[in-house]
């Protein structure tokens, strides 16, 4: 074990293959995930390529490099390389779909309470542009069932409804939702799902092709550990011709025949960085090999110290689990106790609790703004680089903050 100087906590082997500060207990991998330093390195050797002879890395090596990269993010997967291609993030997938279809008044646009905003915001954008209306289904949190899910997504169902848009894995919430069972009971009734799917790829097993969705877009540079700005879009080939990329660009009047327009038009979109894509086998193979039993022994490692996290906190706070252990994947939220108060965010956006708990102790964690009922939620991320003794201190914390003292 390595040994944190500054908050005397000790933190796992595993972290000297980060670059992480050692003087910060970093709690937040889901944010924004973290790059290990060998994944840094093989990104910097396609950058050395790159800028060694652009015209021949663009011209004559980029294509095969991103079909491998491709090709290794389909194993891993579980997807049909014909079916993905690469963006910067999840966000970026969701609006491609979104901007993609066409909408028109009547039309209904099925969300739950529990969407990411920045994709609500797409959704709220296009609903605008052409009359559609969004249709929410009301989940809870705390929440006893998977069920309950499925349940307030088909009420909300209607012969109106075109589109679904639903979070495989929440972010504020982090529940893990049943989306192979959404995704059949919607299509059963002729409507497609697009599933954000921002924090599922590297944080719980995949297989797209089971899933089935019309379109499944996901982040590598979270859980899988790649560098940012490497993120993909999967779309069934039924569906490829409707969807074309934020940026048109030469692929839309290639004359090329030995790969299809869908991924023409989004393997070049112009002139940019695409090492994050070309990255993103290293980051499989990279942290595949932190542990014996591989990716498999990452997720079961992570899951259970996310549930043993969220278990310390509410023994602690005196909070009771807020969703069934299967609805937990590699990140947990607790809603704190009233004492708490509401939200209340400083200049920076940032809730006044987690900027106390920054400044006083140097532990990194989101405090979460919720508004049913309005409070604060806390969302602690696991990942190898982080050990169980690290909660304990994030714990002990909480019950010395003003508030809850108060």
């Amino acid at each position: 074990m390595l040994h944190s100087p500054k908050n005397s906590v000790t933190v796992t082997d595993l972290a000297a293959h980060w670059s992480l500060d050692p003087q910060v207990i970093y709690l937040n991998h889901g944010s924004f995930g973290a790059c290990p330093t060998a994944v840094l390195e093989a990104q910097q050797t396609f950058r050395n390529q790159l800028e060694h002879e652009p015209l021949r890395f663009f011209s004559r090596e980029f294509e095969p490099l991103l079909d491998g990269a491709r090709n290794a993010l389909a194993q891993f997967m579980g997807a049909d390389p014909t079916e993905l291609v690469f963006v910067p993030n999840a966000t970026t997938g969701v609006n491609s779909v979104l901007r993609s279809l066409d909408f028109v008044p009547g039309d209904e646009l099925l969300t739950t309470s529990h969407a990411y905003n920045a994709c609500r915001n797409a959704l709220e954008f296009v609903a605008q542009r052409s009359g559609a209306k969004i249709t929410v289904a009301p989940i809870p949190f705390p929440i006893q069932s998977a069920d309950q899910v499925v349940q307030a997504v088909l009420d909300c169902v209607s012969p109106r409804t075109k589109l679904a848009l639903l979070d495989h894995i929440t972010s504020q919430t982090a529940l893990i939702l049943p989306i192979q069972t959404l995704v059949q009971k919607l299509a059963e009734q002729g409507i497609d799902t697009l599933v954000d799917g921002a924090h599922a790829p590297g944080m719980v097993p995949l297989n797209l092709q089971e899933i089935g969705a019309a379109y499944y877009t996901g982040n590598c540079h979270k859980w899988m550990c790649a560098p940012k700005g490497s993120g993909f879009l999967q779309v069934r080939r039924d569906r490829q011709a409707l969807i074309r990329p934020l940026t048109i660009s030469h692929g839309a009047n290639s004359p090329r025949t030995d790969r299809s327009r869908f991924q023409l038009e989004f393997d070049w979109t112009g002139t940019q960085d695409p090492t994050p894509y070309l990255s993103v086998p290293a980051a499989i193979e990279t942290i595949a090999s932190l542990l014996p039993q591989g990716w498999s022994g990452v997720m079961d490692r992570n899951r259970t110290l996310a549930l043993q996290a969220r278990q310390i906190l509410c023994d602690a706070l005196d909070q009771t689990l807020p969703c069934p252990a299967e609805m937990v994947g590699a990140i947990a939220t607790i809603p704190l106790p009233q004492s708490f108060g509401v939200p209340d965010l400083s200049p920076n956006g940032i809730d006044v609790l987690q900027d106390w708990l920054w400044e006083t102790h140097h532990i990194e964690v989101p405090i979460i703004p919720w508004i049913n009922p309005s409070q604060k939620l806390i969302r602690v991320s696991a990942q190898l680089y982080n050990c169980v003794d690290i909660y304990r201190v994030l714990a002990t914390a909480l019950t010395q903050a003003p508030s809850f003292r108060d």
